[in-house]
């Protein structure tokens, strides 16, 4: 029988390597790597964090997919979403023929068109466990990108849908990753999840769990969190005992403070006993997203005083390296080079956390004299694209790179 589903690659990196390198290399990044991540161009001092850009997952999934297209070259090919939340990696793979699937405006992805003579690429965020059923019963072939950082999560919810408990999930409840984590409930007769936001989502949900004057009613409870649970979920009775897990990509310091605090409340209105036999909180955060995390902390303690991140807007989190970045020092996230105008000198870029936030434009960004620019870019960004914003940041002080 033919094989329809690969994870591991086709054995053909040796081939697809070369060119990944030649379209995604950066010689200034490298050379800033290796002179102890700090360079001096005329009176810029160049800092980068020592964790950056592409992680393994990500590199990965990329690698995958211009295998998949080696493999099978005269096959559609499609992708599900995004390879990754950056354009120019996702427009490059459909220059090489790789068609995004785009979701409806129902939020759900339709596979009507797919035969059982296609390929179709599993992104690194994985997908629904009903998307991955329907994809199994066409009989197209599958090749599943998910990063194994995500599949983790996915064993930690599959196992409190499993012992009973609901699955209390730190994410954004339209992202990729968060609704194919959330799925996993669903391996279990009655599994049952409710996505939280942030710390302030974690203490409404932690007041109705408690029965805290602070709760809001039942009715408010439900039409708040009706689109971000499980269908049916009933806050009177599925709040008794909680696990919880976190889209992999979320400020990894917020994931393990809601976690204590949900902890915490329960303890404090029920007791320590009742908090351990009604509680459960495993590591789920991601290392490549920690590790980016704590390069941008490592480096703030001695801040530069610009700070550029570059990355897309829609990737979680880049948005998190910019909000840690903003809490100590003037801070650009800029999606790609385009948003330097060399001519102008004004920057386009996203002063906010929330990915649907406007960009803004400001002019005369960099100071007058010597200066320290730091440089960090989220797990889905190449080295070229921070490479390019940089040069950029050159040449508007008149600086000329030569390797």
């Amino acid at each position: 029988m033919q094989q329809t589903y690969f994870r591991k690659g086709f054995g053909l990196k040796a081939e697809v390597r070369p060119l990944i390198d030649s379209e995604y290399h950066s010689s200034i990044v490298e050379r800033i790597r290796s002179r102890a991540y700090t360079d001096v161009f005329g009176d810029i001092t160049v800092r980068l964090a020592k964790d950056f850009g592409f992680c393994y997952g990500v590199d990965r999934a990329v690698d995958y997919a211009y295998e998949t297209r080696h493999k099978f070259p005269d096959k559609r090919v499609y992708l599900v979403g995004e390879i990754i939340h950056n354009p120019h990696v996702n427009r490059r793979l459909s220059e090489m023929g790789i068609e995004s699937l785009i979701p409806g405006d129902d939020g759900e992805f339709h596979f009507g068109h797919i035969t059982d003579d296609d390929v179709v690429i599993i992104p690194a965020f994985g997908v629904t466990m009903a998307d991955m059923k329907k994809l199994q019963d066409i009989g197209c072939v599958l090749v599943d990108t998910t990063c194994g950082s995500v599949l983790l999560v996915w064993k930690r919810v599959n196992g409190y849908a499993r012992d009973g408990y609901t699955a209390v999930i730190h994410g954004k409840h339209t992202h990729e990753e968060s609704r194919a984590t959330a799925s996993q409930v669903h391996r279990h007769e009655g599994g049952k999840y409710i996505v939280v936001r942030d710390m302030a989502e974690a203490e409404i949900v932690g007041a109705y769990m408690t029965g805290d004057e602070s709760a809001p009613s039942r009715k408010t409870f439900i039409d708040h969190f009706g689109n971000r649970s499980s269908t049916g979920f009933d806050p009177d009775r599925d709040l008794g005992k909680v696990g919880v897990a976190n889209q992999t990509t979320m400020l990894a310091t917020e994931s393990l403070a809601i976690g204590a605090r949900l902890r915490e409340m329960m303890a404090e209105r029920f007791g320590e006993e009742h908090a351990e036999a009604h509680f459960r909180s495993f590591g789920t955060i991601c290392s490549a997203t920690q590790e980016r995390q704590d390069a941008v902390l490592e480096m703030m303690q001695d801040p530069p005083d610009i700070m550029l991140v570059v990355g897309g807007y829609n990737s979680s989190n880049t948005n998190h390296l910019a909000h840690l970045c903003r809490e100590y020092t003037t801070t650009f996230h800029v999606k790609d080079a385009s948003c330097i105008d060399m001519d102008t000198g004004i920057i386009r870029h996203k002063p906010e956390l929330d990915a649907n936030a406007p960009e803004v434009t400001t002019a005369d960004w960099l100071p007058a004299g010597p200066f320290e620019l730091g440089i960090t870019a989220g797990a889905s960004t190449p080295n070229n694209k921070i490479g390019e914003a940089v040069l950029r940041v050159l040449k508007i002080r008149g600086v000329d790179f030569e390797l």
